[in-house]
């Protein structure tokens, strides 16, 4: 590891030299995050937040979502299987519940458990940009964005255009994408269908995953605009080690439907965002896959909401307010029929005092059936220093209510508890942006403490699972990270991005003699991050992924990935992929073994 670190210092030291004179960079400070109330451009934020671009999800050397998120900063992804079948992600040292996904805003929390979190049904190729927004959320988004939120965006285009995506590879894997953009008039649509399958890479992994995802839009006048999508997801797979070593033949199946309507005002200084929207997820669990009458779990969720956000500008500055209301239902065999309501309510105002200083400070209140009131009050301060230095710190309470896995699950491996407490911390950050020239290089450190922190423990092997509240629990975390993004300059050879990241996460938590805990002690702790993108020619590009990870009471391992592109944005190109070059034993969740070195390979179609 010394080595490594001492080559990419070395290499970070000849981009900053080479950056100084190329006029071909990428400026993404403009790039408007996109937040339900107040929407800043990224280099306006006085938060930690990672963007992940159409040309970093396009050739990184990924089949899912949840390996492209797997290379962001701060970001730890536990993979249960390649591709991402399923997959638990967190932030900054939280649980896979204490992470929010939405898609262009919408939530995509499940109230029977987070494991679902990551069934994003959108085909990868449809994706546009992904945000990931690092600490509490509580105040943007609402509760359960406890540690970081995720909003995966998607655009509607003015242009016609078809992308058909294919690829086979080891274990049997293969896979179909197509997107596809058809605009008639005003009217704005696009299309996209994605097939993968696979034999699985050990006993009982194989899986098949479907995905169909369609937006459209019209602006109705140059004030009003009108917005509808629909998606659906459908995820069968072998669940070998997924939940519990003793039954190596579990099997689950999984589909979710997303929809939604929206319409939105835009005037001279007032923005007014409406919309409903439905999801369910049906999900059946089978503990012995050829033998299901001997165990099994079906489970049907429906979450249906209501929101309006909106911002105004005033004397006083920007003025963001919002209300939701959601119902959450469960119909299941295992954990009975249930379901809550809760109502929110968003205020938060952005004030500058003159041309370097602004604060940004709101709260969110939100009303639950079962717990009553609670507030989650934050703010944000940034100091822009110099044009390219900016300085920041911010404070925000975050909030997690038990899902009803934690609360009422029975099997005989995990057993629920339905006297937990919500979880709630109080979350700090300070740190400093700097940008010039295509170079971007933040330094982050934050501090959560954590009330009633909710996990799983067991006092030995033969003992099911259940979740408990520990009393306090403090977490103090630094992020170092370097990022250099240039356009293409037709030279024979070029470095068109390079990035580098550490994380270092410190929790007090103590090991209590005679009991072992399922998800916080194997938090993670030490990440290293790298890649280098290299552009030879007009046509060929050829990037490289590492990854060290080092998580609580857990050995380190470290992974390499890479990916060759030829032709990528030409009518027909191909890639070429490989991960785990470096042959390592891991696992990353449960007791799944992660495969060892494999390949795939594909083209790509473009039509315009």
């Amino acid at each position: 590891m010394k080595n490594l670190f001492l080559l990419a210092t070395a290499a970070s030291f000849s981009l900053s030299v080479h950056a100084q004179s190329d006029s071909t960079m990428q400026d993404l400070g403009e790039v408007i995050i996109q937040e339900n109330r107040i929407q800043l451009p990224f280099s306006k934020q006085s938060r930690n937040i990672a963007l992940v671009n159409k040309l970093q999800i396009e050739t990184t050397p990924a089949r899912s979502l949840s390996e492209v998120l797997s290379f962001v900063p701060g970001v730890d992804i536990r993979q249960r299987g390649v591709t991402g079948v399923q997959a638990d992600v967190s932030i900054r040292g939280g649980s896979f519940e204490q992470t929010l996904m939405l898609l262009n805003g919408i939530k995509l929390s499940d109230p029977q458990t987070g494991h679902h979190m990551m069934n994003i049904p959108v085909p990868l190729v449809n994706i546009d940009r992904v945000e990931v927004l690092k600490g509490p959320a509580s105040r943007i988004f609402g509760q359960n964005a406890y540690a970081g939120a995720i909003n995966v965006i998607t655009e509607l285009s003015e242009k016609r255009y078809a992308r058909i995506q294919g690829y086979a590879g080891d274990f049997g894997m293969k896979g179909i994408n197509f997107a596809g953009s058809l605009p008639v008039g005003k009217y704005k649509q696009n299309l996209a269908i994605s097939y993968d399958d696979s034999d699985g890479h050990w006993h009982n992994s194989d899986y098949q995953v479907s995905n169909i995802f369609y937006e459209g839009g019209i602006d109705l006048n140059e004030k009003n605009t009108l917005k509808g999508m629909i998606a659906y997801t459908d995820r069968s797979f072998g669940a070998n080690g997924f939940y519990s070593s003793a039954f190596p033949d579990q099997w689950e199946s999984v589909q979710t439907t997303l929809t939604s309507i929206s319409h939105t005002l835009t005037l001279e200084n007032f923005f007014l965002n409406t919309r409903g929207y439905f999801r369910r997820n049906v999900d059946e669990y089978v503990l012995k896959r050829n033998e299901p009458e001997f165990y099994q779990n079906n489970h049907t969720t429906d979450v249906f909401a209501l929101e309006a956000n909106g911002n105004f500008e005033s004397k006083l500055g920007k003025t963001g307010f919002g209300v939701e209301t959601r119902k959450e239902a469960i119909e299941s065999t295992n954990l009975g029929d249930h379901d809550r309501v809760l109502t929110g309510v968003f205020l938060e105002q952005m004030v500058n005092f003159g041309p370097k200083v602004d604060l940004r400070a709101g709260v969110y209140s939100n009303y639950y059936s079962e717990y009553g009131w609670k507030h989650f009050p934050g703010a944000e301060v940034g100091y822009q220093a110099t044009n390219e230095l900016r300085l920041y710190s911010g404070y925000g309470i975050s909030y997690r209510i038990p899902t009803y896995n934690d609360l009422y699950y029975q099997g005989p491996t995990n057993i629920g508890n339905d006297q937990l407490v919500p979880e709630q911390a109080q979350n700090f950050e300070v740190g400093a942006k700097w940008s010039k020239s295509g170079i971007f290089a933040e330094l982050v450190y934050f501090n959560r403490s954590t009330d009633n922190l909710i996990e799983w423990t067991r006092t030995d092997e033969n003992t099911p699972w259940q979740p408990q509240n520990f009393s306090k629990v403090k977490f103090n975390g630094i992020e170092a990270s370097l990022n250099y993004r240039v356009s293409p300059n037709g030279n024979t050879a070029q470095i068109k991005e390079f990035m580098l990241s550490y994380n270092y996460i410190d929790a007090d938590l103590i090991d209590q003699p005679g009991v072992e805990s399922r998800y916080t002690f194997s938090a993670l702790k030490n990440q290293v991050i790298g890649g280098v993108l290299l552009g030879i020619g007009q046509k060929f590009e050829w990037n490289t992924k590492l990854r060290y990870l080092e998580r609580m009471s857990q050995d380190p391992y470290f992974v390499l990935d890479m990916r060759a592109d030829y032709n990528r944005t030409g009518k027909l190109g191909f890639f070429a992929e490989a991960s785990n070059i470096t042959n390592t034993d891991y696992r990353e969740a449960g007791t799944v073994q992660m495969p060892g070195r494999w390949f795939r390979a594909g083209f790509m179609l473009n039509l315009e």
